[in-house]
C-alpha cells in the first residue's frame, strides 16, 4: 500500500501549518520495537537474489515508510507490484522484495528483530 501525499487526508489547516493523517495504514499487533531506518539504493537495484533463503524467498517484515528522492517498487510473492515515488508513503507487508527504479533514498520504520534477521541474512550474502 501506499499513498500520494496529495492524497494523505488534510486534519488540522491553518497558517503555517498542515497536518495529514491516514488511519488503518498496517498494523504493529504483536511485535516489539520498531527500528528507524534510512536507505539509499542505486538505480536498477533489485534486492530479490539476496533474500533467497528466507521464508518464500522474500522479506518477511511489514515496513512503513517514506521515499525521501527517487522510485522504489514493492515485489510481491503473487506478481504484483507497486512503484512509490518521492513524496509516497507506503506500507509493505510481509512476503515482499524491492526494485529500485532510480537512484532512490527512503525512510522506513520496521519491527526491529524481524527486520535486523533480514539485514543481517543480506549482509552474509554479500559478504560471503
Amino acid at each position: 500500500m501506499h499513498i500520494a501525499k496529495k492524497d494523505v487526508p488534510v486534519r488540522i489547516d491553518v497558517p503555517g501549518a498542515t497536518a495529514r493523517q491516514q488511519g488503518d495504514f498496517g498494523d504493529v499487533t504483536g511485535y516489539g520495537k520498531m527500528g528507524a531506518e534510512y536507505f539509499s539504493f542505486g538505480a536498477g537495484t533489485d534486492i530479490t537474489e539476496l533474500l533467497q533463503g528466507l521464508e518464500g524467498d522474500r522479506c518477511q517484515s511489514p515496513h512503513w515508510g517514506y521515499v525521501v528522492e527517487g522510485a522504489i517498487t514493492a515485489l510481491y510473492a503473487d506478481g504484483g507490484e507497486e512503484t512509490s515515488r518521492t513524496g509516497d508513503l507506503f506500507y509493505w507487508p510481509p512476503g515482499h522484495s524491492v526494485r529500485a527504479e532510480e537512484d532512490t533514498d527512503i525512510v522506513m520504520f520496521s519491527p526491529q528483530h524481524e527486520h535486523g534477521a533480514v539485514i543481517d541474512h543480506i549482509s552474509q550474502k554479500v559478504n560471503s
